[in-house]
């Protein structure tokens, strides 16, 4: 189970993505105007679709897919989030975003030939499909939620965050998105999920969580996603999980402890594991570099099998 060697934390050089081929496209899922975003050449050998995490968007991996210029990367935006309208012909729920994924696939015609990445809430999305037969050569989870997120490290943290959503959950939608766009509780939830001590690369995590946080559609789809959030976990179909998975976790995730993740990565039955040190929950934005070394070394493997 090896660490990566650290580097020094700095904000990612995005510049790479300027010579990465890429467009934006839009397709209608289960209801959703979803959309995506192509990275890298369109004959590479290897394509990766990415789930991002909870309140996120494209954007939040894209440092992540600067390191990854020889593979084919898409990330859509998923329902509700960004540039992507809500579901309409499914729920909310784990197993609505499981469906909305697998038919997203299926749409592009990569089902089978698509390795999945999940982060975060994405990477129980991912799990999940995986578990019930979504084909897929391989899967790749990042900050994975390797137990349920109320049993994590911040337990009180934790329990504010619940009553939080469950609070402008029950207000009028005005007010809601109010409360959920709060200047304060955006940059709350980002000074307690950095990890680096690099004030520029703080800063600039910091800008990231304020501009692109509050893209979402509405605060019924934020609450319901936020139930699902905290409803299923990793964990619960790590057995079922039949494909190689390549779990790249954080030794300081506030989330997830890192003994969980590794108990993990012993339960999935073709699993390795990859920590990073002094690192939380925000690998993409605080080791993208790592992040990508580690997945680079896992297709190779892939491709060797």
């Amino acid at each position: 189970m090896p660490k990566l060697e650290q580097m020094k934390p700095r904000p990612p050089d995005l510049k790479a993505l300027e010579e990465l081929p890429g467009k934006k496209r839009e397709i209608e899922v289960l209801g959703s105007f979803t959309s995506y975003w192509e990275y890298g050449p369109s004959d590479a050998r290897w394509l990766i679709v990415a789930a991002h995490g909870y309140r996120g968007e494209h954007h939040g991996l894209e440092p992540v897919i600067a390191h990854l210029p020889g593979v084919r990367v898409i990330v859509p935006d998923m329902p509700g989030f960004g540039e992507s309208s809500p579901l309409i012909e499914a729920p909310h729920s784990i197993a609505g975003y499981v469906d909305w994924l697998e038919a997203f696939l299926d749409q592009l015609h990569v089902l089978g030939k698509a390795v999945l990445l999940g982060h975060s809430f994405g990477s129980i999305i991912a799990s999940q499909a995986v578990s019930t037969g979504l084909n897929t050569p391989g899967m790749i989870l990042m900050n994975p939620i390797a137990i349920s997120g109320v049993k994590g490290p911040k337990r009180f943290s934790t329990w504010l965050t619940v009553k939080f959503y469950r609070t402008a959950a029950k207000l009028p939608e005005r007010l809601a998105k109010r409360m959920l766009g709060n200047w304060a509780v955006v940059q709350f939830m980002s000074v307690i999920l950095a990890k680096t001590k690099d004030r520029a690369l703080r800063k600039w995590i910091h800008q990231e969580h304020h501009r692109y946080f509050n893209n979402f559609s509405d605060s019924r789809t934020v609450s319901e996603a936020f139930e699902a959030s905290v409803s299923q976990n990793v964990g619960d179909v790590a057995e079922k999980i039949g494909v190689p998975t390549l779990l790249i976790a954080a030794e300081l995730d506030d989330i997830t402890p890192i003994s969980a993740n590794y108990a993990l990565a012993k339960t999935i039955p073709n699993a390795k594991i990859v920590v990073l040190e002094r690192v939380g929950h925000l690998i993409h934005y605080e080791q993208p570099e790592l992040a990508a070394e580690a997945i680079t070394e896992f297709l190779d493997g892939l491709g060797s099998q």
